[in-house]
């Protein structure tokens, strides 16, 4: 009989990952809208893309180093 060790991996470290793609992905496409930003756009000057991406980015990086597996 072996005695390998199985280690689950937390989904709470996937999303965490998820969203820090998603919040850098968003924060990518928000300053580029930012450099230069469309016309025809209700509220274009409170880059609501870069806000909502780095909120993303920061809640993505907090669960993928609270849930990241660690070894014994």
């Amino acid at each position: 009989m072996s005695s390998e060790r199985h280690h689950i991996l937390p989904v709470w470290f996937f999303v965490g990952v998820l969203f820090l793609i998603y919040g850098i992905l968003i924060v990518a496409s928000g300053l580029m809208d930012w450099a230069s930003p469309p016309a025809d756009v209700a509220r274009v000057g409170q880059h609501a893309p870069v806000w909502w991406g780095a909120i993303m980015l920061v809640v993505g990086l907090i669960y993928t180093l609270a849930f990241r597996p660690r070894r014994n």
